[in-house]
């Protein structure tokens, strides 16, 4: 028998609470009554079983991945695996790195199947899957730090909008960083695309060997971490305002990068009070001065940045 997550209303009565062990989704659908019902039905059914089928395939989630040889079978790991894949050649990534975009992909798959809505989201701790109807909108507030969140910006997807994916990472997150940002937020075409996609960015801001960063191995922490010994970001002391505009732009360089090759649609890096923005929307609230060293690769000022 499969174990039933928890599973409750929210104050407001129109969003749902689902928790199993690490997964934590937030879910809200827009649309008829009968609707609405069916959608969280099927939220429920998928839902349910669906961390033991991970855990069925939790070692080779835990490995590098290798394109194109994978053993998945299950859906979700699979989707896993193909968001981190077009990193692999050049980082150190595993399938663990999109586990919650694609969790939040999947259960708002099955709400589609069975209803239609008008707009729905899966919110898995601030990975984000979005179905958005003809009109719809869905505003997006940016942070400076998941743990204690203060609003820095904001960004307004509309339906006509290719992206439908939302995550944040970094070190103070709920996962490991190997980079010092505080958070970064990335639009993608899927939440497992851009859950995959922040984790790339926010490892790359960094400032290797700085005395003010405290890190240790993964697995000291975590035992069973898919980092195994590879040194993660437990601290990150006062920087002075050339070393964070350093780091920022190690990390831009990479989500520029990710940015020219499809692989996102813009990106919020942000650390110690300043933020660094690569993207084809207007992100509202956010200072849209590009660094000099993106004007010297384009030679225009007419650039992604804003």
């Amino acid at each position: 028998m499969k174990r039933l997550p928890q599973i409750g209303w929210l104050a407001d009565r129109r969003r749902i609470h689902l928790h199993d062990g690490p997964i934590d989704l937030i879910v809200e659908a827009r649309g008829t009554a009968a609707n609405v019902s069916a959608a969280y039905q099927a939220a429920l059914d998928r839902f349910t079983g669906l961390l033991d089928e991970l855990c069925g395939e939790l070692s080779e989630l835990r490995k590098q991945a290798q394109p194109p040889a994978s053993l998945l079978r299950g859906d979700v790991a699979r989707r896993m695996y193909d968001a981190v894949a077009p990193f692999a050649a050049d980082h150190f990534v595993t399938p663990m790195a999109a586990v919650a975009g694609a969790v939040a992909e999947e259960i708002l798959g099955a709400m589609l199947k069975a209803a239609d809505l008008d707009r729905a989201y899966v919110n898995n701790g601030g990975d984000i899957a979005l179905h958005l109807g003809n009109g719809q909108h869905f505003t997006i507030g940016l942070v400076d730090r998941p743990d204690k969140p203060n609003l820095i910006g904001k960004t307004r997807i509309a339906a006509d909008d290719k992206m439908r994916g939302i995550a944040t990472s970094g070190w103070r997150g709920r996962s490991f960083s190997l980079g010092i940002a505080d958070a970064v937020t990335v639009l993608a075409q899927t939440a497992a695309q851009a859950d995959a996609a922040a984790t790339i960015i926010a490892n790359a801001v960094d400032l290797p060997e700085h005395p003010a960063i405290v890190r240790c191995p993964a697995n000291e922490i975590q035992p069973d971490s898919d980092l195994g010994a590879r040194l993660v970001t437990r601290e990150v002391d006062e920087l002075s305002l050339n070393d964070i505009a350093a780091a920022l732009d190690f990390g831009a360089d990479t989500a520029f990068l990710l940015l020219e090759a499809g692989l996102i649609d813009g990106a919020a890096l942000h650390l110690q009070g300043e933020t660094r923005v690569v993207a084809l929307k207007n992100i509202d609230g956010v200072a849209r001065r590009p660094p000099p060293y993106v004007a010297a690769r384009t030679g225009t000022e007419s650039l992604p940045y804003v």
